[in-house]
Order: structure tokens, then sequence, then C-alpha cells
């Protein structure tokens, strides 16, 4: 299994939305660490693992920008898949994610092909 580390991988400090809104922003996070990993894990045939825990906590924009955006590009259900979430110390990061984050970001992604 692949396995990403928010806390080690990327910052103990995760930001906001944009990379333009500072540093260690979701936008940053997708591109430099979640995409690549998750298109690996895929190529591998493995669950990819991501690790939410021993941050100073999370904006929902982080989440929402970082693993919406994955479902974006690559479906809600793939994702879900194909996607393992830890999130021992705030399991409401974990909950969001999976039942709020992923599905709207397929949503929006099929909102943005409409337009």
């Amino acid at each position: 299994m692949a396995s990403i580390k928010i806390s080690k991988d990327f910052s103990e400090y995760p930001g906001s939305a944009k990379k333009e809104h500072g540093p260690f922003s979701g936008e940053a996070f997708y591109e430099e660490k979640l995409e690549p990993a998750f298109a690996q894990a895929l190529k591998n045939n493995e669950l990819l693992e991501v690790d939410l825990d021993d941050t100073f906590g999370y904006s929902s924009s982080f989440l929402r920008e970082s693993f919406g955006r994955l479902a974006m590009d690559y479906g809600a259900n793939h994702v879900l898949a194909n996607l393992k979430i830890i999130s021992y110390q705030e399991p409401d990061w974990k909950e969001r994610i999976i039942n709020d984050y992923i599905p709207k970001g397929e949503k929006r992604a099929a909102l943005e092909v409409v337009v």
C-alpha cells in the first residue's frame, strides 16, 4: 500500500485552498503529493493511504481543494475505492472528506463541463 503522512511528507501546518493564499495550500498538496501518489498507486494496483494526523489542523478549503479535486479528476467512486484515509485524532475530517468533499468534487467537475 502506498502512503502519504501529511505532517511528514508535506507540512505540519496545512494552509488554505490556493497557492496564492499562502504556503502549504490544498492546491500545492494536490499537485505535489496527492495526485502523483494516487496515480502511481493506481498504476501499481495499490490503495493510497493518506494519514491526516499530527498536523495543527486543516481548513475546510484545504481538504475540499485537495480531495475534491482528486474526485474531479478521477471520479468520486474511483477515488473512494482506491483511497484509505486515516484520522484517529479528528475522525470528523475523514467523514467530511468521504461524505462531502469527494462526492461534491465530482459534482463540481460536472458543473464545470456544462458551463
